[in-house]
Parts: C-alpha cells; sequence; structure tokens
C-alpha cells in the first residue's frame, strides 16, 4: 500500500504553492508540519481530489486520481473540521449524503463511533445548531467509520475536549498499528502519536533549488 506524488503543480491566482513536489507514503501516520501558508491545507485536499492539480500525479495503490477519479475518492476521506456549508440538513441528512457517496460503509461501525464521541444525541438537529466542538467531533466520527485507506485530517485536536482528544488519538494508534491505512495530518503542535513520517513543508527541498 502506497500513496505517491509525482511533480504535482498547483497554484492559485495570486501565487504557486507546489512546483514540482514528490513525495511517497507507506501505512501509518504521517505528520503534516508547516508554517501557515505553506500549502499544508491545499495538500490535504490535492491528496483528497477535491482540488485538481495543475500537472503531476496523484495515486493510492496505484489509482491515479485523475484517471479514476471516483475509485481513487471512494478509498480517500478528507476531514476539514470546517462547518459544513448546507445549513437546510439535519445531523442525520448530512450523515446520509456522505454514506450515499461510500455504499460500504457499516452502519454500526458509524453508531459506534458517534457513540464514543458523545454526539447520539444531536442526530436529529439542524446543522447549524452545532457546535464547533461538535462539527468536529461528527467529521471525525464520520471518517473513523469510513472504509478508506487513505484518511485526510486538518488540525485532528482543534475543538476537541480532553476525553474526544483521548479517545481520537486511541483509534488512530490502532489504525496505524494495523497497517492498512495512509494517515496524513497536520497539527501546529505535537499530535502525540507514534508517527511513521514527518513531511515537513517548511525544510522541503524543491526539485532545481540548491540549498
Amino acid at each position: 500500500m502506497e500513496l505517491k506524488v509525482e511533480g504535482l503543480r498547483f497554484h492559485f491566482d495570486t501565487r504557486p504553492v507546489f512546483a514540482g513536489f514528490s513525495v511517497a507514503l507507506a501505512p501509518g501516520i504521517t505528520w503534516l508540519r508547516g508554517a501557515n501558508g505553506k500549502g499544508k491545507t491545499t495538500l490535504l485536499k490535492l491528496l483528497a481530489g477535491a482540488l485538481a492539480p495543475a500537472a503531476g500525479s496523484i495515486a493510492m495503490n496505484g489509482v491515479d486520481s485523475a484517471r479514476a477519479p471516483l475509485a481513487y475518492r471512494l478509498s480517500s476521506f478528507y476531514c476539514g473540521g470546517e462547518s459544513p456549508d448546507l445549513p437546510w440538513l439535519t445531523v442525520t441528512e448530512w450523515i446520509d449524503l456522505h454514506l450515499a457517496l461510500y455504499p460500504a460503509t457499516r452502519g454500526q461501525a458509524l453508531k459506534a463511533q458517534l457513540a464514543a464521541f458523545g454526539i447520539m444525541d444531536v442526530l436529529s438537529q439542524a446543522l447549524t445548531t452545532l457546535s464547533l466542538g461538535q462539527h468536529k467531533k461528527l467529521q471525525l466520527a464520520l471518517a473513523l467509520a469510513l472504509p478508506v485507506t487513505l484518511l485526510l485530517i486538518d488540525e485532528p485536536f482543534n475543538g476537541l475536549d480532553a476525553a474526544g482528544m483521548a479517545y481520537l488519538r486511541e483509534e488512530l494508534e490502532q489504525r496505524a498499528a494495523a497497517r492498512e491505512t495512509c494517515i496524513v495530518l497536520t497539527s501546529h503542535l505535537d499530535p502525540q502519536l507514534s508517527v511513521a513520517c514527518v513531511l515537513d513543508l517548511d525544510t522541503y527541498v524543491w526539485p532545481g533549488v540548491r540549498t
């Protein structure tokens, strides 16, 4: 199992972000570090297929994100933690929307994650009524229940209480030990996890750049 990125190029209208970026990541936890503005969230969204690179390739287990986008997205999930821009939905409707995209998800697995994060009682509420912490727990519960091999989490511990952080660390450690999932997470602070790889965008040497 391998996530392989080759010659990735991406830019916004105002500035370039990645120019010839290449990396290969194995199962386990990769800690993606870097100062604000270095492209951590952008990279996660590129790896998730939510953004399209200007050039280069991204493949998970040989499935190319551009050539087979549906198959690639079925094996990956991006958990950003932002409040979903779907204010007319209830929590259950939001969950059902995602389950339709990942039909292999086991309902009992999702219920177990929702219960572990202590948010079973919010299912009938409108999304707009949830706190920041509840939104984060909802997205993390979904992420941990999905049958994906690439899990991308932006600042996983932001907004969580102590119990939520402890549970999330336990779950991520178990998945890392099983060696069946490539987990890429960003964190400005030490995530206190058994990290297999540290990818620091502050010190990454770009092709053709002398140090």
